[in-house]
């Protein structure tokens, strides 16, 4: 059973790593591995045990708002963004298309709308401009290069959503 929940600190090492692989796996693979080590900044290093590195990471996964996703004890999602600006959402390969980057965005935007929020940007990577489509998400440019830590000339597609007042 998925169970969607606030994010803990002690959870950076997993989330970390859990960012690692689907960022490289699913989005990273027009890059060459120098060009990948650059695009993945401090994630770079998410399965060594130095706590610099860690500490790294644990800085970088804060957010306004982060959830994640367990599913019987393993982190399978993880969203992070702020109430305005949905920044990062990621699924372990092994879970995608269970609901679970459903429920996370869905948990996103219910907190965000409660907080006066009604609209919501996101800056899509190709891979999962179409999961953002069938949320409800539409276009708001055509694709823009932008950079990811130290790396640059990452594709994406900045999207939006317009909540109607209530």
């Amino acid at each position: 059973m998925i169970t969607i929940r606030d994010y803990r600190e002690s959870d950076a090492a997993e989330v970390g790593r859990l960012i690692a692989e689907t960022y490289t796996a699913f989005n990273l693979g027009f890059a060459t591995p120098e060009e990948q080590k650059l695009l993945l900044g401090p994630f770079e290093h998410a399965h060594s045990a130095d706590p610099t590195h860690q500490a790294a990471i644990a800085r970088i996964i804060r957010s306004e708002m982060v959830y994640v996703a367990e599913d019987g004890g393993v982190i399978a999602g993880v969203l992070r963004g702020r109430f305005e600006r949905l920044g990062s959402l990621f699924v372990r390969g092994d879970h995608q298309r269970r609901g679970i980057g459903r429920q996370l965005v869905e948990r996103f935007e219910a907190e965000s709308r409660r907080r006066g929020t009604r609209v919501i940007r996101v800056a899509s990577t190709l891979y999962g401009f179409p999961f953002y489509l069938a949320m409800g998400y539409k276009r708001s440019t055509g694709l823009r290069n932008s950079r990811s830590f130290d790396g640059r000339n990452m594709p994406i597609q900045p999207m939006r959503k317009v909540f109607p007042k209530e």
